[in-house]
């Protein structure tokens, strides 16, 4: 028991967690982040075709990162935090 009562007190004496990112800014962000998705695969969609895809595969990779934390931005405005 001696350890239950050790996590106990630490529990009650640890300050709650605070988000980087304030609540209230997550909706507006996952709009701008979404958005750059679309504009970024709109823009990959018209790229022409090379035997190297350099440029296709940053404009790709960018558009899968900005469009992970888009999700993940807007399940947490949503109120699923994930």
């Amino acid at each position: 028991m001696a350890d239950y009562e050790s996590i106990a007190t630490l529990h009650k004496h640890i300050p709650s967690f605070s988000p980087y990112i304030p609540v209230g800014l997550l909706p507006y962000l996952a709009f701008v982040l979404l958005t750059a998705v679309f504009g970024l695969a709109f823009y990959f969609s018209t790229l022409p075709k090379t035997t190297v895809p350099l440029r296709e595969v940053a404009i790709a990779s960018t558009a899968s990162l900005l469009g992970g934390f888009g999700v993940v931005a807007l399940f947490c405005s949503a109120g699923v935090y994930v």
